[in-house]
């Protein structure tokens, strides 16, 4: 399709801008000498060996290579300049020995979810959601968030409407995406039985059912979880009751038995054991840690239940799949009693949010061609940039008169003829060396 002179440059300063926006960081340093961090991980499929890469080795080694983003990762080496890898590391000279302390779980292998299907950006439909614990990603439906689709292809997106991020994930206090909850319902697909805005982080059902707190805490106020009362019975949010309602249910339970007469009994010892034998409390003794009262709610039955059946394979077959989806502020709600608080401070995401590194911001991101290129001129050495200079005047005045007779004509300027503009100085170049 011909254009003009001026569209063509309106399209590559929209390029520009698009680059800018899209990789507004530096890439120019591997992040191996940095230790292990929390950082963006991608998966080389061209390259044998399932390792992982920083973001600057996807850009700057892997360019031409196949790759998928599996999003942050805690605790992470780069891999691309160790002996891992045999694809050579630009951007560290050194040969690094093996990352001992990576974990890489399924999703090294391309594959993600329960359900452990791979998944294709271009295909997904469907959101996804990032554990909080594991750093795995689930389908909604795999969380029962909604119906499971009848086949696995994808829903056609709906027409008119702004693409949306196939995976999911944003902070319920922030703009920004994040590791926690599903932005937005999957494309073509009816909404989720919990939304995105409901909570903030999620936590899949085989972490919850290795950690005693998760467990105590799941499917009470804030630790919503989906479950279903029987084999049957609809998909349903289990969310117990908040403080201040379990507090008006006890003050309501008090007020009814006043009125009814009743009384509460005591405790047997009262009426045998002798006041010598009573133990009194002393102002002076010391407050002993295991004496903290714990303050976590009371286990919720059904969650119970759930959880001790998560080793059922079919999950037509189970009452729902242990995940916990956790609403905003639950970090504030925690118990930090003696039998709470150590399964919480092993575990040091669930008590603090834990920052993702972030390459640092490009320089020239943002600039014109025009500007990045003096940019260029200035950061080599004069003489070259003068030569530079002069071999540019020389192809602007050819590039002139090859296309005064197109101006004189009133003839488009159409791809072959630019190609053909930049062919013949080719084969002119060819002819001076000769």
């Amino acid at each position: 399709m011909a254009s003009t002179l001026t569209e063509y440059l309106q399209s590559q300063e929209e390029l520009a801008r698009e680059a800018a926006l899209a990789i507004p960081h530096q890439f120019s340093q591997c992040t191996y000498s940095l230790g292990p961090l929390r950082q963006a991980v991608y998966l080389c499929l061209t390259c044998p060996e399932a390792r992982g890469l920083c973001s600057a080795c996807s850009v700057a080694c892997h360019t031409d290579h196949e790759q998928i983003e599996l999003f942050p990762k805690r605790g992470f080496r780069c891999d691309c300049p160790t002996v891992a890898i045999g694809y050579p590391c630009t951007l560290s000279p050194n040969n690094e020995p093996e990352n001992a302390l990576n974990a890489y779980g399924q999703n090294f292998k391309a594959i993600f979810c329960r359900c452990g299907r791979p998944y294709d950006a271009k295909n997904e439909r469907e959101a996804m959601i990032q554990c909080l614990a594991c750093e795995d990603w689930f389908h909604e439906s795999c969380c029962n968030l909604r119906e499971r689709p009848s086949t696995r292809e994808n829903t056609p997106a709906p027409p008119m409407e702004a693409p949306t991020l196939p995976i999911a994930n944003q902070s319920a206090d922030s703009e920004e995406p994040d590791d926690a909850a599903s932005d937005a319902s999957s494309s073509g697909l009816p909404p989720p039985l919990i939304s995105g805005d409901d909570y903030e982080s999620f936590v899949c059902g085989a972490c919850v059912s290795s950690n005693a707190t998760l467990k105590r805490w799941a499917g009470t106020y804030g630790a919503m979880m989906v479950v279903r009362d029987d084999l049957a019975g609809p998909w349903r949010c289990l969310n117990g009751l908040s403080t201040e309602a379990e507090g008006s249910a006890l003050e309501a339970d008090l007020n009814s038995s006043s009125r009814s007469g009743a009384k509460r009994p005591l405790s047997p010892s009262a009426f045998h054991e002798p006041d010598a034998k009573r133990a009194k409390a002393s102002s002076n003794a010391p407050l002993l840690p295991s004496s903290r009262p714990c303050l976590a709610p009371p286990q919720d039955p059904l969650a119970c239940t759930v959880l001790a059946n998560l080793n059922i394979s079919d999950p037509n077959t189970s009452l729902g799949a242990g995940d916990i989806f956790f609403t905003l502020g639950f970090r504030d709600r925690w118990c930090h009693c003696d039998s709470c608080l150590p399964s919480l401070t092993s575990n040091p995401y669930l008590l603090q949010d834990e920052e993702t590194y972030e390459h640092p911001d490009d320089p020239d991101s943002g600039l014109s061609l025009e500007e990045l290129g003096i940019r260029a001129l200035e950061r080599i050495p004069r003489e070259r940039a003068i030569d530079g200079i002069h071999a540019f005047n020389e192809m602007r005045d050819d590039l002139v008169k090859y296309l005064r007779p197109f101006a004189q004509d009133g003839k488009v300027v159409g791809e072959s003829d630019v190609h053909d503009f930049f062919a013949s100085l080719i084969e002119a170049k060819k002819k001076g060396r000769k």
